[in-house]
C-alpha cells in the first residue's frame, strides 16, 4: 500500500464532527440565515504558502523557477498586483486571514505563537472555518497553524473538522521546546502521526491528506485550509526536485510547491469538481526584493517595505464566475478574503461581529472593476465593514470619507506597531519621520514626494486607526499556567 494510500485510509477512519456538534457554532448557525442548497454552495480550497516573496512566481516575474501549475492558475482567474498580507510575519498573518481582522483588533499583533506561548486565537473569535462549518461545510485545516498551542486555540477548537499538520516552525527557536520529545511532532488531530517531522516530506505528506479529505466529501461542500510550512526555513525538499532550478534549494522548494498545486487541482478535475470550487493562493508576508532592475520593490520579511507584505495572491474558479487572464491593481487585503468567501457560501457574517475585511466578490465576478462602495449593497457581506467605529473628529470630518478610510491599508510590523497607511497610490510612514512615497510612479519607495493635502489626510487617518484600534481591539485568549 503507497504512503498516499495509508494517508487516505487513516484520514477516512477518523470520525468527523457534525456542523452543529459546538454549542457555539449552532449559535453562529442562528444568526447567519438560511445556507444555499449543498449542491449550489461551491467548494472553497485557500493554499496559504509560507514566506513566497512578491516576484517568486513565474507569473510574478521570476526567471529562475519554473512554476507552470500555479501560473496556470492565473491564467484561467485573476492575479492580483498589489495584495498585502495582514502582518509581515507568520502569526499575525494567519489571525487577520482566519478572521477578517487586522491583527492587532483580535489581539494577536506581535510575533509569533511558539510551544512556549500562553496566548493564541480566542475562542470567542468565529474563524472562516467556523462559519463555514456552521453552513455545513467539512472544513480541515492542514500545514502548519501557528495560532496557539493550547487546547482552546487548537485547529479542531477553532472550526476544522480535521487537521494533519504541524502546529509549529521547525526552525531552532521552535523545535528547542521538543528536544527531550524525540522532536516536533507531525500530527493528525492530536494523534502522532511522526516524530520529528521531515521538511523534505511535508508538501507531499500534506497534499496526500487534502486530496484524501476532498475524496472523502462525497458531494458535501468543503472549505480546504492549507497553510503550507514551506518555504519557512529550514527548507526541504525531495530528491526529485533537489538541483532542478535555478535558483538554490529555495527555488527546488518552489518547483515542488507548483507540482504539488498541480497534483491538487488534477483530483479535482478527476472528481468532477474543479467547475464548482473557488480557489486562493497567496503567501503569508514577503520575503526579500526584487533581484533585477523590472523588479523594483525593495524590503525583507518581518518590515513593511513592500516586499515585506505586499504578497502574490491569485483567484481562480471559473466555473462560479470568476473572471479570468484578468490582472488587478486595486488594492486588496488577507482580511478582505474572509466577507468574500463567506458571500460565495452564502453565510452571512453573524450579527455584531466586528471586521476589517471587505467582501470583494462583485469584483471577482464582473459585477465591478473597482473594490465595491460599501452602501452599494451588491454583494452579501458588502456593508459589514460599516460596523466599524465610525467618529471622525472636527478636524477630519471633511477631510476623510467613510469609504476612503475603509479602503485604507494600515501596516503593522512584526512587533504590532503601526508604520504605514497605503491609500490608492499613496504610501505615508509614520515612524521614524512622515515620508510619503507614491507607489504608481516609485514603488520601490526610493524618493519622498511633497503634497500637504494628501500627506495630512492619511495622517488623519493613521490617527482615527489608533483611536479605533484603543476603543475596540479585543483581547487574545489566554492559557493560564
Amino acid at each position: 500500500m503507497s504512503t498516499q494510500d495509508i494517508s487516505r485510509r487513516a484520514f477516512l477512519g477518523q470520525a468527523v464532527r457534525g456542523a452543529a456538534a459546538a454549542t457555539g457554532l449552532a449559535a453562529i448557525s442562528s444568526q447567519v440565515g438560511a445556507a444555499k442548497p449543498a449542491a449550489s454552495r461551491p467548494n472553497i480550497i485557500l493554499i496559504f504558502i509560507d514566506d513566497q516573496g512578491y516576484y517568486d512566481l513565474g507569473c510574478y516575474g521570476a526567471t529562475e523557477v519554473k512554476t507552470p501549475r500555479i501560473d496556470a492558475l492565473a491564467a484561467g482567474g485573476i492575479r492580483f498586483t498589489d495584495y498585502y498580507a495582514a502582518a509581515p510575519i507568520c502569526s499575525p498573518s494567519r489571525a487577520g486571514l482566519l478572521t477578517g481582522c487586522y491583527p492587532r483588533r483580535v489581539g494577536l499583533a506581535t510575533w509569533v505563537q511558539r510551544a512556549d506561548s500562553r496566548i493564541g486565537l480566542h475562542a470567542d473569535e468565529v474563524t472562516l472555518g467556523e462559519l463555514l462549518k456552521s453552513r455545513g461545510y467539512a472544513t480541515a485545516c492542514i500545514g502548519k497553524w501557528h495560532l496557539g498551542f493550547h487546547k482552546p486555540f487548537l485547529p479542531r477548537q477553532q472550526g476544522f473538522d480535521h487537521y494533519f499538520g504541524l502546529l509549529h516552525n521547525l526552525d531552532p527557536c521552535e523545535i528547542v521546546y521538543f528536544k527531550d520529545k524525540g522532536g516536533v511532532p507531525l500530527l493528525r488531530g492530536s494523534k502522532v502521526v511522526q516524530r520529528p517531522a521531515r521538511p523534505d516530506e511535508l508538501i507531499r505528506r500534506y497534499t496526500d491528506e487534502a486530496i484524501g479529505f476532498i475524496e472523502s466529501c462525497k458531494g458535501k461542500p468543503f472549505f480546504l485550509y492549507m497553510p503550507h510550512t514551506m518555504l519557512h526555513k529550514p527548507l526541504g525538499v525531495s530528491e526529485a526536485f533537489r538541483g532542478k532550478s535555478k535558483f538554490g534549494l529555495y527555488g527546488d522548494v518552489i518547483q515542488e510547491l507548483d507540482h504539488h498545486v498541480g497534483r491538487l487541482m488534477d483530483a479535482l478535475k478527476r472528481l468532477g469538481l474543479d467547475r464548482n470550487t473557488m480557489v486562493v493562493y497567496a503567501s503569508d508576508n514577503g520575503r526579500g526584493p526584487g533581484r533585477t532592475p523590472a523588479q523594483p520593490l525593495r524590503g525583507h520579511k518581518l518590515s513593511t517595505y513592500e516586499a515585506g507584505i505586499r504578497v502574490p495572491c491569485i483567484a481562480w474558479g471559473p466555473g462560479l464566475g470568476v473572471r479570468a487572464k484578468h490582472t488587478c491593481s486595486e488594492v486588496v487585503s488577507a482580511m478582505d478574503w474572509y466577507p468574500t468567501l463567506a458571500t460565495l457560501a452564502g453565510a452571512k457574517v453573524p450579527k455584531g461581529r466586528v471586521i476589517d475585511g471587505r467582501d470583494i466578490s462583485p469584483l471577482l465576478n464582473k459585477r465591478c472593476d473597482k473594490i465595491p462602495r460599501l452602501t452599494d449593497k451588491l454583494s452579501l457581506n458588502a456593508a459589514v465593514p460599516l460596523r466599524r467605529t465610525w467618529d471622525p473628529p472636527g478636524e477630519w470630518k471633511d477631510l476623510i470619507t467613510r469609504q476612503e478610510y475603509h479602503d485604507a491599508f494600515f501596516y503593522h510590523g512584526s512587533h504590532g506597531a503601526l508604520a504605514a497607511v497605503r491609500w490608492g497610490k499613496w504610501k505615508l510612514y509614520i515612524n521614524p519621520d512622515l515620508q510619503l512615497f507614491d507607489l504608481d510612479k516609485d514603488p520601490g519607495e526610493r524618493k519622498t514626494v511633497r503634497n500637504a493635502k494628501i500627506a495630512r489626510k492619511l495622517r488623519g487617518m493613521v490617527i482615527m486607526f489608533q483611536n479605533e484600534m484603543r476603543t475596540d481591539a479585543r483581547p487574545a485568549g489566554r492559557q493560564e499556567k
